[in-house]
């Protein structure tokens, strides 16, 4: 090197510099890649992706190669400054040439361009991986030692170092790539991918219409009654009964009950033929395994049942989907008739309204871990039957018991705009 000029050697050190940094800016672009995005891209047929994908099937030999010819380079430039120090300044100059140069190499070829590849891997990465597939053939012998050695010493440490870190995701890790999608998903289709995540947490008897709610037709009752019902049930299907709702006789389709009655054909042991075997569900299945059922067993309607064979309440496919999709109707009030508004801003609400309605269709912060229904919320939370005139705060909403009938809580009211009220002098007073 003392034959070199001394222009040389500084456009020597600048290109070792320059390969220091694609080094290093590669090395963190290429393990910042976003795995699903690149096997994507793979999947698309972009070239830059397959060569990355393919290094990166092998990262210890893509380690490897990179911190082989970083430190070649790295080592190569700090011999070359030591040697301009002396030509320039004598052997007091290379304390200051090699601070010079750690600053350099720091700046230039270490936080620059790593922090450029962090936040554009893909620009860094896609064509940094067209020139190290040829490299590594063409080091692949040392880089083979440098892995074996590395790999020996991992063994004696007790590192398996053939075992990877699987890729997939779990639930929560997915539902945080959901919640972080931004823009990249509508809002309307991350709550429903999150939706269909929230199914298991859910069981068939959050959703179902309990039984005193269930529309039915009872054969005991007169025919002109039953006429009466079947021209004004709006549902396909509903419960045939012979008694009431604990003898059930099949599921009737008002469909063919309508056209029996307009054949004038229509009696009580007609519709006995063309009611359909009932299909039971048992109390306590998950919302996403009753879903794969219904598509199973080609159903649409379902008849709760407990351990005991009772009938708990009545489930559909509609309710089902509107657990992900949301609500069909346009006001959440007409999907609660035990919901009632009133013209001072309150709510009658009925004890027996489910806490989950109330809390998916209101917006009300009710607690769902617990008790199904308002009035096992209230009866949990006071520990005892209270009085007509009892006022409590619930969840921070204000609750008014109205009626109450033997051990059950029957009518409450809820004053929403009085928790709005509250908040908004809180934040006034902050």
């Amino acid at each position: 090197m003392d034959d070199l000029s001394t222009g040389l050697l500084f456009g020597t050190l600048a290109l070792l510099i320059a390969l220091s940094a694609f080094f290093s800016g590669s090395e963190t672009a290429l393990m910042s890649l976003n795995r699903y995005r690149l096997r994507h891209l793979k999947e698309k047929g972009h070239k830059g992706a397959e060569k990355a994908s393919l290094l990166l099937s092998r990262p210890d030999r893509l380690i490897g190669l990179i911190l082989l010819g970083n430190n070649f380079v790295n080592i190569l430039a700090s011999s070359i400054s030591t040697l301009l120090a002396i030509r320039l300044g004598g052997n007091t100059a290379i304390a200051i040439s090699t601070g010079l140069l750690t600053l350099v190499i720091l700046i230039f070829a270490e936080v620059t361009p790593k922090t450029l590849a962090a936040l554009h891997p893909e620009r860094v990465a896609f064509p940094a991986a067209h020139i190290y597939k040829p490299l590594l053939r063409l080091l692949y012998p040392l880089v083979w030692i440098v892995n074996w050695m590395g790999n020996n010493l991992l063994r004696l440490l007790g590192v398996d170092y053939a075992h990877r870190s699987r890729d997939a995701l779990s639930q929560e890790e997915l539902r945080i790539v959901l919640n972080e999608a931004g823009a990249l998903i509508p809002e309307l289709h991350q709550r429903m991918l999150i939706s269909i995540l929230d199914l298991e947490k859910a069981q068939i008897e959050d959703i179902m219409v309990p039984r005193n709610e269930v529309t039915l037709i009872d054969l005991k009752d007169p025919l002109d009654e039953i006429i009466e019902q079947i021209q004004e049930v709006h549902y396909s299907l509903v419960p045939l009964v012979d008694g009431g709702i604990d003898e059930v006789v099949g599921m009737l389709p008002l469909r063919g009950a309508a056209r029996l009655l307009a054949n004038g054909g229509l009696h009580k042991e007609s519709l006995r033929e063309i009611a359909q075997t009932p299909y039971y569900i048992p109390e306590g299945t998950p919302l996403n395994q009753q879903l794969l059922n219904f598509q199973r067993f080609k159903r649409r309607t379902g008849l709760v049942v407990d351990e005991y064979g009772d009938l708990l309440g009545l489930v559909t496919l509609v309710d089902l989907l509107e657990e992900i999709v949301g609500e069909f109707t346009t006001d959440p009030l007409d999907s609660l008739p035990n919901v009632h508004p009133q013209e001072d801003g309150s709510f009658l609400v009925e004890g027996s309204a489910s806490v989950r309605d109330l809390k998916r269709k209101m917006d009300w912060p009710l607690p769902t871990d617990g008790p199904k229904t308002l009035n096992g919320l209230i009866l949990e939370y006071m520990e005892t039957i209270p009085e007509p005139g009892t006022s409590l705060r619930l969840a921070g909403l204000p609750i008014e018991i109205m009626q109450t009938s033997g051990h059950t809580v029957k009518m409450v009211r809820i004053r929403t705009d009085l928790k709005n009220s509250e908040t908004e002098s809180k934040k006034g007073s902050n």
